[in-house]
């Protein structure tokens, strides 16, 4: 599912434009990578929860020559899903 197919969705399903809908993903998208890049987590029950998750510096190899470089420490974007949405999926 892609973007247009999840505002079609949310627009049927909440039964509002599709403007409406996409205005409505945009903001929740918005609002949670402020929230991330504060440090914080967001939460929603039954859904899971995004967080920051941290990956540590490392040796990797360039593929073309096979000469090691570094790589630097970095923070990523971590999910993980609720009990809800592991029990919906079986």
């Amino acid at each position: 599912m892609n973007r247009s197919d999840l505002i079609e969705s949310v627009a049927g399903t909440a039964d509002i434009s599709k403007a409406a809908a996409a205005r409505a993903i945009d903001a929740l998208r918005a609002s949670i990578v402020v929230t991330l890049k504060k440090g914080g987590s967001v939460a929603i029950a039954g859904f899971g929860t995004f967080a920051v998750g941290r990956r540590a510096a490392r040796i990797g190899r360039n593929p073309r020559t096979g000469a090691a470089l570094k790589i630097k420490a970095r923070k990523v974007p971590v999910f993980r899903p609720g009990k809800a949405l592991k029990e919906a999926l079986g």
